[in-house]
């Protein structure tokens, strides 16, 4: 089994940023890839943004230029750097991690952004 613990969110003004971290612990195979994704009200989940264990990242086109995602190797920990935020960044934020075709998901985070 594979367990995820996120923090990070919280409120924030528009242009502001936040940090989001997440630890990955249990029978973690080396080649994995881990990612975050939101949920707004209403709407269905989406990818947000990924990175491998080799360090190829995906972004969303809405986060692009805004948002970084990075990863600890040796900590299974994956982070994302959000700046400039907007009131529709407001989700609850979720982090995952892809091993072996399988997909196991944290608690989820509520990042509010006022504008």
């Amino acid at each position: 089994q594979v367990q995820l613990v996120g923090s990070g969110g919280g409120l924030v003004q528009a242009g502001g940023s936040l940090r989001l971290s997440c630890a990955a612990s249990g029978s973690i195979f080396s080649s994995n890839v881990m990612g975050w994704y939101r949920q707004a009200p209403g709407k269905q989940r989406e990818l947000v943004a990924t990175i491998t264990s080799g360090g190829t990242t995906n972004y969303a086109d809405s986060v692009k230029g805004r948002i970084t995602i990075s990863r600890d190797n040796a900590k299974n920990t994956v982070y994302l750097q959000m700046n400039s935020l907007k009131p529709e960044d407001t989700a609850v934020y979720y982090c995952g991690i892809t091993i072996r075709f399988n997909t196991y998901w944290g608690q989820g985070t509520q990042v509010t952004v006022s504008s």
